[in-house]
This record gives structure tokens, C-alpha cells and sequence, in this order.
């Protein structure tokens, strides 16, 4: 209302200036103490283990750690490369030298596993921004294969991270 009259209708009406303004709540996160972080790690395995390891010990994202692609890891220098992350913006984080084994080995799995898709027929990608069209090959490429592929459940129905929060509330 403030907006509307000050600026918009150019008014100043003498009760304006007895209004207080809504201030926002300052919303601290939620941060654990590293024993805190060590319990929760202590209580993963496998695939979600790593992740979460990377989440941490890179400062990444969840959507950041589960878009990462292959061609995004450089363990000669110890980084990786974050696309479109918040603000759609790019950058570059250190990749933990204590997660260079950890993630060779899920590589080798998934690379394995890529290959077997590619056998099958399968093993393709969805890429960024028109790629398809320009490199019509890239997306069967390994390096553009996601570091973390999903697995099929089999389910028809289209399932995203909230659908499991939604079925159970």
C-alpha cells in the first residue's frame, strides 16, 4: 500500500508516515558441529555416503552434487567445476584429496555400468541447451555422463524429492 500511494499514485497522505514497515526475520541456519556431521556420515553407506562426503567436504549443493558430470571432476588439480549453480552461475570448488579413491572406485562402477547400458542400446543423457543438435553423439559421451546416475525403480509415476515427504504427511 505504501508503494502504491508514494510511488505509483503519488500521494502522501498524512497517515503514511505512522506506518512501520514489516521487518523480515533473520533466519539462522541450522549448522552442525563436526561431531554432529561425523554421526550422520557414520550412518550412510554406498552411494548417499559419497555424496554427502562430496556435500560436505566441497560445499556443495544437493542438486549441485547430483548434476555433476564426469567431464566436471579434475582430480589432476583437485576441483570440480559447479554448472548453473545458484544464480545461474558457474564455479569452481575444491575436491577433497581425502574423496579422490572413494570416487574413483563409484566411477569405475558407473563407467562399467554405462558401458553395459551403451551394449544394451541405452546409456544416453539429457544435455544443456541445444547440445544434442550440435554434437549428436555427446549424449552417449562419457564425459557427459552424470557422476551420480539414477537408478529405475520402475515406477510410472513421475517421482521428485518431495514425493516421498507428500506420501507420508
Amino acid at each position: 500500500m505504501l508503494f502504491l500511494y508514494g510511488q505509483v499514485l503519488h500521494l502522501e497522505l498524512p497517515w503514511m508516515s505512522e506506518i512501520v514497515r514489516a521487518k523480515r526475520p533473520l533466519r539462522l541456519p541450522v549448522v552442525l558441529a563436526r561431531s554432529e556431521v561425523q554421526r550422520v556420515l557414520a550412518e550412510l553407506s554406498g552411494t548417499p555416503r559419497l555424496a554427502t562426503h562430496l556435500m560436505y567436504g566441497a560445499g556443495l549443493r544437493l542438486l549441485e552434487c547430483l548434476r555433476l558430470r564426469i567431464k566436471d571432476v579434475d582430480f589432476a588439480h583437485s576441483s570440480l567445476t559447479i554448472r548453473d549453480g545458484k544464480g545461474a552461475k558457474d564455479r569452481r570448488t575444491v575436491l577433497p584429496a581425502s574423496l579422490h579413491a572413494p570416487l574413483r572406485r563409484h566411477l569405475e562402477q558407473v563407467r562399467a555400468r554405462h558401458e553395459a547400458d551403451l551394449d544394451s542400446g541405452a546409456g544416453y543423457v539429457a544435455l544443456p541447451n541445444g547440445l544434442a543438435q550440435k554434437f549428436p553423439t555427446a549424449a552417449q559421451d562419457w564425459r557427459w555422463q552424470w557422476v551420480f546416475p539414477a537408478t529405475r525403480a520402475h515406477l510410472e509415476k513421475r517421482v521428485t524429492c518431495h514425493t516421498l515427504r507428500h506420501s507420508f504427511a
